[in-house]
């Protein structure tokens, strides 16, 4: 399933592992101009700590982490199996 998204810039990095999501998420964000928003498309626990982490550390605002999908795990916690979305703005 594609995410619908207004993002001019977007990656999808379900396919990597830690360091590359956020190597490649990095890579995304110097292209931009300051103000744009980036929608970025991860799982894994790792990615789904890492990277909005790695992303506030460089200055940068996370405005959203939503599942892409509505399914929860059994604790209720968005299950990190599944695809997120985290939309980005290059500060």
């Amino acid at each position: 399933m594609q995410p619908v998204t207004d993002a001019a810039y977007f990656i999808d990095i379900t396919g990597e592992v830690c360091p590359l999501t956020f190597v490649k998420t990095k890579l995304l964000l110097e292209k931009m101009p300051p103000g744009a928003i980036a929608t970025v498309r991860l799982k894994g626990a790792q990615p789904l700590d890492n990277v909005p982490r790695s992303v506030k550390a460089h200055g940068h605002e996370v405005v959203s982490l939503v599942p892409e999908v509505a399914p929860l795990g059994p604790d209720g916690d968005a299950d990190p199996r599944l695809p997120h979305i985290l939309t980005i703005r290059r500060v």
